[in-house]
């Protein structure tokens, strides 16, 4: 088996190279790149690997764009050190990656996957794995409120969604809870906030309510096939997930 590896850090690309030595010594590596533009130059030229492993982030850009830029016509399996809430975006699209510092156990996982799913139904494949691509590329290039800027008596300061459990609208206003247990208001509605939060961090259960995955302390089956959850800093008894969103929060639990 041929594969290239595209990676802009170069003790990481000779320890991939290692780790792949070491599953399987018969597995060849044909060509390596630092860079979107030498890797789309290659597969130009007529490069076709049967593998490839692309780090996200290269040096002048997203591994994402060389699929933009040229066909791709072999399976890809990601590297990438992004965090909890990236990976989400991976999983949900069924798209391989391997999370730095990579393991051989899961470098061993992964190929033996292509292996298995890939030669069966290539055509199949090759054109899920596209769609796929498109959608994480839109989750990593689409911009999401990061902050807020709140009043606290005559001082200024933001907040990160990373600081942020939960929306809530209350009396045709919206605040939102910190994990420090602060409410403050915020100047939008939670349809809008739909529109600018990061959904695979923010899930709109109900009318009243969007939250986070740290927020949540329990869920308990509830009456007509909802859900009810136990939120931190919440003492309202009625946080449930309406009937219609049971369904699609369940998928966003198991991202």
């Amino acid at each position: 088996m041929n594969v290239i590896i595209i990676e802009d850090e170069k003790l990481a690309a000779e320890y991939l190279r290692g780790l792949i030595q070491r599953y399987d010594p018969r597995i060849s590596v044909i060509f390596e790149a630092d860079s979107v533009k030498k890797a789309v130059q290659w597969f130009d030229a007529g490069g076709k690997p049967d593998l490839a492993f692309f780090d996200i982030q290269l040096a002048d850009g997203l591994s994402f764009e060389i699929f933009d830029r040229t066909f791709v016509s072999c399976p890809v399996i990601f590297t990438t050190a992004y965090n909890e809430y990236a990976l989400r975006a991976f999983k949900v699209n069924s798209i391989d990656y391997l999370l730095k510092p990579i393991d051989v156990t899961d470098l061993r996982k992964a190929i033996d996957k292509f292996r298995i799913s890939w030669q069966s139904e290539p055509a199949e494949n090759t054109a899920n794995r596209l769609d796929a691509i498109d959608r994480i590329l839109h989750h990593f290039t689409k911009t999401y409120k990061s902050r807020f800027v709140v009043r606290v008596g005559e001082h200024i300061r933001p907040v990160t969604t990373e600081e942020i459990l939960y929306f809530y609208s209350l009396e045709k206003a919206t605040y939102f809870v910190t994990s420090e247990n602060r409410h403050y208001p915020v100047d939008y509605s939670l349809e809008y906030l739909e529109e600018i939060l990061d959904p695979v961090r923010f899930f709109r259960i109900s009318r009243k309510y969007m939250i986070s995955l740290p927020a949540i302390l329990d869920i308990i089956s509830y009456s007509n096939s909802r859900l009810k959850i136990r939120l931190k800093h919440s003492t309202d008894p009625e946080v449930i997930v309406s009937r219609e969103r049971v369904s699609e929060f369940r998928q966003w639990l198991d991202r």
